[in-house]
């Protein structure tokens, strides 16, 4: 009889001990995965701007909004206020003046900064994503953080983010990560897109189209010496393809695309691969680990070339940066 008790209280152990490690290894994995914010996505439209308060900070705002539509007037090559951009506006790459879905929209901005960026290596102020934007996308110099124009761009992008909760994600912000494609992009398909759909609005040589005597733009330049520079978030195949494939040619919106995914990844490809001012990039990235896989200059933390960074397939890229963190 005591046999059997001995044999039964071994098994019961035996059960008790696969019961305590399968609940060991669900709570550690669940522990694993809350380190991962749960993020939801909220659906979000800009404020009337009829709503803007008829009041010195209601003026500042509506300011705000002026210098996002029409920066260069402002701040441009001839501007009236001070002269550090290339002539392109902030409206160029953030359409509809920051409002618009899967264009850029500043949605985000009020409950996102300050913000620790891997590309700096540090928390970044909203002044500073802004002055990222002056000194690479408008290839200018840096605004002044205490400028009324810098508090006016900032009170602007706080009341679109008005009511936008904190921890949460308003769906069509950004632009969209199109699927990767098996190929590389190619440049010689992408100046066939380029030439049938583009060129009517930025020229053939990518060179936009001159707008009023403040040097602004009506269509901005897509490369050569007034366009953005290479260090600007665009040079990036990924974030531009996206950008193109929902906002490209002019009257598109993402309910109604005119170019297939393969076609914007070719003619981001094509644009990219045009000449365009430098930037000194020497301090981006200061862990090169966490560099983006479509950011298209060396060094790199893994084996595969600068080309094929730029250009793709990034599928492998992808997944050889999945291993390497695990």
């Amino acid at each position: 009889m005591k046999k059997y008790f001995f044999i039964g209280g071994i098994f019961l152990l035996i059960i008790f001990l696969v019961l305590i490690t399968d609940t060991y290894f669900v709570k550690r994995n669940e522990i694993k995965n809350s380190s991962k914010p749960i993020v939801k996505e909220v659906e979000w439209a800009a404020p009337d701007t009829l709503l803007i308060p008829a009041t010195k900070e209601g003026d500042l705002i509506r300011y705000g909004r002026e210098l996002i539509l029409n920066t260069s007037r402002f701040l441009g090559p001839a501007g009236k206020v001070v002269h550090i951009s290339n002539g392109m506006n902030c409206n160029n790459c953030h359409l509809e003046a920051g409002t618009r879905i899967l264009g850029n929209n500043f949605s985000m901005v009020a409950v996102t900064y300050p913000l620790y960026r891997n590309r700096s290596g540090k928390m970044e102020s909203v002044e500073m994503r802004i002055n990222d934007c002056f000194e690479r996308s408008l290839n200018g110099e840096k605004l002044a953080d205490t400028s009324r124009e810098m508090r006016a761009m900032i009170s602007y992008m706080n009341w679109l983010g008005q009511g936008v909760i904190k921890g949460s994600k308003t769906a069509g912000s950004g632009s969209e990560k199109l699927p990767f494609m098996k190929r590389p992009a190619d440049t010689a398909k992408g100046k066939i897109v380029y030439l049938n759909h583009c060129q009517r609005c930025h020229g053939k040589n990518g060179e936009g189209q001159p707008g009023d005597s403040y040097g602004e733009y009506l269509y901005p330049p897509l490369w050569g010496k007034n366009s953005f520079n290479v260090g600007a978030g665009l040079y990036q195949l990924s974030k531009f393809s996206g950008y193109i494939k929902n906002n490209m040619p002019f009257g598109t919106t993402y309910k109604s695309a005119v170019l297939t995914d393969e076609q914007a990844w070719d003619v981001a490809a094509y644009v990219n691969s045009q000449p365009r001012p430098l930037m000194d990039l020497k301090m981006d990235w200061p862990d090169i680990s966490t560099k983006p896989f479509d950011y298209p200059m060396g060094p790199y933390a893994d084996r595969f070339s600068e080309s094929r960074h730029k250009y793709g397939p990034y599928q492998d890229i992808v997944q050889t940066e999945k291993k390497s963190t695990k």
